[in-house]
């Protein structure tokens, strides 16, 4: 080997360790001739092991990253969502009137996902919170109709949170488009969808709010 071959070494070896990251000790910001003498001591110690067949230090390969789809099904399957659970309904569960429409809740469903209706196979959400699914029965009870429209119906607790309707979930679930006028004596079945923390929805004061023409009405949900 030549005189020079060494030095030529030297200086591949430095380019593979700055291409592959510092070490802890070079990294640190000392300086001066000491910390000079022993990165140089580093470097001479890993050239004379790659001359004896070494490999050349290499920057660790990162491992791939997880797909987002196969996280969230992770994190369903971790929760051990089996589905929809029932909630019990509020021990007043009153009609409530918002202008001449008449609504009462008759069902209440938490679960970490929401999947897709027949049709929407394949689709889904997950959420590290709960989907709380809020059922009601609406009738106009006036004798012209009503209009009233749904898009802005949310969720409050006693804290004072609020939480909007979760349109994705309702799009996902292949749920009615949201009446916007009621007939006279129509009747239909509404289903909302709202994203909520767990403990929101053991809330005593967790309730519907919707917004009539003379304000906001709460139907309470616990």
């Amino acid at each position: 080997m030549s005189p020079r071959a060494p030095s030529r070494s030297l200086a591949l070896l430095t380019a593979a360790l700055l291409l592959g990251g510092c070490t802890k000790e070079t990294s640190t910001p000392e300086g001066g001739p000491e910390a000079d003498a022993r990165t140089l001591e580093k470097l001479r110690a890993e050239a004379d092991r790659v001359r004896q067949g070494g490999a050349p230090a290499m920057r660790p390969v990162p491992p791939p990253r997880e797909p987002e789809e196969s996280k969230l099904a992770g994190l369903a399957a971790s929760m051990g969502d089996t589905g929809p659970r029932k909630l019990r309904l509020p021990e007043r569960n009153d009609t409530v009137h918002v202008d001449t429409v008449a609504m009462k809740v008759t069902g209440l469903e938490a679960s970490h996902s929401v999947k897709g209706a027949s049709g929407k196979m394949g689709l889904g959400l997950t959420t590290e919170d709960l989907f709380l699914r809020v059922e009601l029965i609406t009738q106009n009870v006036g004798g012209m109709p009503a209009p009233l429209t749904l898009d802005g119906a949310r969720l409050t607790d006693a804290k004072g949170q609020t939480y909007p309707l979760a349109r994705d979930a309702q799009a996902v679930a292949g749920t009615r488009p949201l009446p916007t006028t009621w007939a006279p004596e129509q009747r239909t079945e509404v289903v909302l969808f709202f994203e909520v923390p767990p403990d929101a929805v053991q809330d005593d004061g967790l309730a519907l709010v919707v917004r009539g023409s003379g304000g906001d009405v709460r139907i309470p949900l616990r």
